[in-house]
């Protein structure tokens, strides 16, 4: 489908990115990592094809020394650093505000990066002055490979906008779906509800479930779940997913991480070959990144 939040490929160009390469990012050897056997029914290299999917929640470009990258050089040596096919980001400012300098980071991450790109935007504001870009706030995904079809579907959210928030369907829950190689991927990204009160963190598992459901073939979710694996509200997702790195490495904060809520999970189509937590104080979370090894459809 055609949507103009889904931007082509750009070609990256510019002298002095390769300077910035390591910004932030820990050298590889400091990046924890967790191994995940793969199933015996996707072991065949013949049968499948490799990926490589990221999570990352950028803060909008905050570093955890709570300086803006309002340049974004930190924030892309870190994504760049995973050299993963398909990432999702969570908390993206696009002309939001002064924070971040009113930049369209999805866009200006996408052309640094040298990937397509989809936006989703969980808040779409009027402008902050007449004749301006309208103010969104959301998720987005990168991805190596050319966007087929796009859509930012609706969860239940309780507003961080309004005063006294009920929760209501809103969207910022964006799907896409790529060809890697001769296999149809289905890739999403989420950011649930921050709040103690789990609730709207359950509604939120079901509506994703109920998406997800209505798609076939192999499906990647990922995101920053605010809620580790074990938690009540997620066990839905457990019948129908596999958490990528069940006791892998905590993510968030990211200087002294003593939670896991940055997750990769995935269907029975798709095997984990490895996962890591990469060690950056770009963002307040740690960006988690897997290999995995998606099974062909049998002809």
């Amino acid at each position: 489908m055609n949507n103009p939040l889904v931007s082509r490929r750009s070609v990256l160009v510019g002298a002095g990115l390769a300077a910035v390469a390591g910004i932030g990012v820990a050298p590889d050897a400091m990046a924890a990592t967790f191994t995940t056997p793969a199933d015996p029914n996707v072991a065949s290299a013949a049968s499948t094809v490799r990926l490589r999917a990221a999570t990352y929640n950028i803060h909008a470009g905050l570093g955890q020394d709570n300086v803006f990258d309002l340049d974004l050089d930190r924030t892309a040596a870190a994504i760049r650093a995973l050299d993963a096919d398909l990432i999702g980001l969570q908390e993206v400012d696009v002309h939001w505000g002064t924070r971040s300098g009113f930049v369209d980071e999805a866009h200006a991450l996408a052309e640094r990066l040298d990937m397509h790109v989809f936006f989703a935007p969980i808040y779409d504001l009027d402008p902050a002055t007449p004749g301006a870009e309208r103010r969104q706030y959301g998720v987005a995904v990168l991805s190596r490979y050319p966007i087929l079809a796009a859509e930012n579907h609706d969860l239940t959210r309780l507003s961080t906008q309004d005063p006294n928030p009920v929760p209501a369907p809103a969207p910022g829950f964006p799907e896409v779906t790529v060809n890697v190689r001769g296999v149809r991927v289905h890739f999403y990204t989420t950011h649930l509800d921050y709040r103690s009160d789990p609730s709207v963190r359950a509604a939120q598992v079901k509506d994703m479930l109920a998406i997800l459901a209505a798609d076939s073939g192999p499906k990647i979710l990922v995101g920053d779940f605010n809620a580790e694996p074990g938690a009540v509200e997620l066990a839905p997702l457990w019948d129908h997913l596999t958490d990528a790195a069940p006791g892998g490495d905590d993510t968030y904060p990211a200087d002294v991480p003593d939670k896991r809520i940055d997750l990769i999970t995935v269907s029975p189509e798709v095997a984990v070959r490895r996962v890591r937590t990469v060690a950056t104080l770009a963002s307040d979370h740690r960006p988690v990144v897997a290999d995995l090894a998606i099974l062909r459809p049998t002809r």
